[in-house]
């Protein structure tokens, strides 16, 4: 979903797992699915911990839990792992996160986050450990993301971190443009170029 990027503020959904892998943010039998249909693949992020193996709701899984809610998943180190399947990023995109935070992300997995519009924020390990602490401790916390300023503030404790990000990517996710919106826009400098470089 093509949205543009400034200053998000949002309560948190902590998944304080480590190497959590892209079959288990989309498992593979929805590969197969001939849409990309957002709704389809959010319902069915996390699917295998979301629901029992009878169909019913997983209660004890953060997502089923009413008490957590908000546009910014935190995630434990290593978020991403495993195939590079696009499908992941589209799930988390379909659930309506825009923001993921954790202390580290597999490089594809990163990469896809942000050609669909979601924001991977890497921070430091005692800035998450602390972000964990502080939505357990009232999870009505919440996060400020900046992302022309690339900070991340913890709102609770007032600490704040910078964040990593291309700079390619941080203007399209700004002006809300993907790949071709972005040589859509600059064809006229493309073709100048050509014309100049016969």
């Amino acid at each position: 979903m093509k949205q543009k990027f400034n200053v998000i503020t949002s309560t948190c959904v902590p998944l304080p797992l480590e190497n959590v892998d892209t079959d288990q943010i989309i498992p593979a039998r929805f590969l197969k699915a001939t849409t990309r249909e957002e709704s389809f693949f959010g319902d069915n992020l996390f699917r295998d911990w979301r629901y029992n193996a009878d169909g019913t709701l997983n209660k004890s899984f953060v997502l089923n839990d009413p008490t957590y809610s908000g546009c910014i998943l935190v995630a434990g180190k290593n978020f991403g792992n495993g195939s590079s399947r696009e499908h992941a990023a589209w799930a988390i995109a379909g659930y309506g996160f825009r923001v993921v935070i954790s202390s580290f992300f597999a490089d594809i997995h990163k990469n896809n986050e942000l050609n669909n519009f979601v924001l991977p924020v890497v921070v430091s390990e005692p800035f998450l450990e602390e972000l964990f602490a502080s939505i357990k401790a009232d999870p009505k916390t919440e996060v400020e993301v900046d992302l022309p300023r690339q900070t991340v503030t913890n709102k609770a404790t007032g600490k704040s971190e910078q964040f990593e990000i291309n700079g390619y990517k941080k203007h399209c996710l700004i002006n809300g443009l993907d790949d071709i919106d972005f040589l859509v826009q600059n064809q006229d400098k493309t073709e100048q170029w050509e014309h100049l470089n016969k």
